[in-house]
């Protein structure tokens, strides 16, 4: 099969150019502003002067399959995120059951190929007693390994320091890590409940899981990587303070320690629940203006290398409990990127720059191979957008299969008009062509 894409302003690689860009089944053949078709049979494609970007990477997403699937399942969730833009994920373990063993993490790659549309890579979870498990998944095959060193949505919690240390210091592939320390949640929760019982106002949610429940986690984190040479990337920052455990200096594809931060992080700030109320409700929570502020001078700086969304979806039902069962998390993959684009039309970064930090930087970071970048050879992963294309979030646009999403009546600028999987054509305009299925990820380590 052949594509020729015509009239794309490609952003890749720091520039913006005028180019053509062919393809020939699953790969970019060529890239050159003057290309003719060689054959009467190619699929001719013109953007007509629109944006186009390599396809987002998201490195963090909850879909909820096995065993959740009431919120949220890989096939639903996958059409939402190629709808945002989004060509590859990684998912997390906190399934049902969660993916402690080879055996159930292959699970889930099985159910992946028969039902993304979206390329796909998951983690290997880490609990207080399957160490051997964990030292026995495939850096060429598998993401990296996840701990929880704070609970979330289907605990997993691991913060015992003879566990960690022993995950630190003998694994060697990429060790992923959710930080906040239990000890001053619960110190924490437990005040509020005295006073308020279940019923806590949302607006507690960051003093709760606070900055320095953030802090006291993963600068233990940061630590015991340094201490054992461990490859660490540390998910979610959420507080200016934790920014300044990582360094700006180096450049990425050396760095042994990196850090991610997610959307509704840059976006919201504890002014939001009294509006938002539980809608925004992340785990770690989302937290002060100048927080929100710091996260975005560390991003711009270096300090933080990939922009993700944490994506982890709950029935509305779910969400309007009281605090304490109101379970944290939200949908984001149909949205991020126009989201992030907003920031784009209010010149706060360039192009470019969105594009490094969600497309570029994830390939980097994990070393996925072909991927995360327009270049001949590579893997035709391409998502094109419209810059003057204005709509609105609501109940009848929103894909996630719980059906609500924290954006709702917010007027995004931009809009995705194409989504190119393997070289395959899988959204265009609203409408999916869900013929051909996500690929495994593979990730060219030693």
């Amino acid at each position: 099969m052949e594509t020729l894409i015509k009239n794309a302003r490609l952003v890749n690689e720091g520039t913006i150019t005028e180019t053509d860009i062919f393809i020939v089944n699953d790969r970019i053949e060529r890239i050159d502003p003057d290309i003719s078709p060689r054959n009467p049979n190619v699929r001719l494609i013109d953007l007509e002067e629109s944006l186009l970007l390599p396809g987002v990477i998201d490195d963090q997403v909850h879909f909820r399959e096995p065993g959740l699937t009431h919120k949220a399942d890989i096939y639903t969730e996958s059409r939402a995120a190629i709808a945002g833009g989004i060509t590859s994920f990684i998912e997390q373990p906190n399934t049902r059951p969660p993916a402690l063993t080879q055996e159930l993490l292959e699970d889930k790659f099985q159910l992946a190929s028969q039902k993304s549309l979206a390329n796909y890579s998951f983690t290997m979870g880490t609990s207080v007693d399957n160490l051997d498990e964990v030292l026995r998944t495939s850096k060429r095959d598998v993401a990296g390994i996840k701990i929880f060193m704070g609970s979330s949505t289907g605990n997993m919690l691991v913060d015992e320091e003879d566990v960690l240390e022993a995950i630190f210091s003998r694994s060697d592939h990429m060790i992923i890590t959710h930080c906040e320390d239990e000890d001053t949640i619960k110190a924490n929760l437990e005040k509020f409940k005295s006073t308020y019982g279940d019923d806590i106002p949302m607006r507690y949610h960051p003093v709760i899981r606070s900055a320095e429940a953030c802090y006291l986690s993963s600068s233990k984190a940061v630590k015991m990587a340094k201490k054992f040479g461990t490859r660490l990337h540390v998910f979610h920052l959420s507080s200016e303070k934790e920014t300044h455990l990582f360094d700006a200096k180096t450049p990425l594809a050396k760095k042994k320690i990196t850090a991610e931060v997610c959307v509704h992080h840059l976006w919201f700030n504890d002014s939001d629940y009294d509006t938002k109320g539980s809608l925004i409700k992340w785990n770690p929570a989302v937290k002060s203006e100048s927080d929100r502020k710091g996260l975005w001078k560390a991003l711009k700086e270096g300090r933080l290398d990939v922009v993700a969304t944490d994506h982890a979806p709950h029935t509305l039902e779910e969400k309007h409990n009281p605090y304490t069962s109101a379970p944290s998390g939200g949908p984001l993959v149909q949205h991020a990127l126009v989201a992030m684009m907003e920031f784009v039309h209010k010149e706060e970064i360039s192009i470019p720059f969105l594009v490094e930090k969600m497309c570029h930087n994830p390939a980097i970071t994990f070393k996925i191979e072909d991927r995360g970048f327009v270049r001949e050879g590579y893997k035709a992963d391409l998502v094109a957008l419209s810059l003057h294309a204005p709509w609105t979030v609501n109940k009848e646009n929103i894909l996630y299969k719980c059906g609500w999403s924290p954006f709702e009546g917010v007027n995004f600028r931009s809009r995705i008009t194409h989504t190119f999987v393997n070289g395959r054509l899988v959204y265009h305009k609203g409408k999916f062509h869900e013929e051909h299925k996500g690929e495994r990820l593979v990730f060219d380590r030693d």
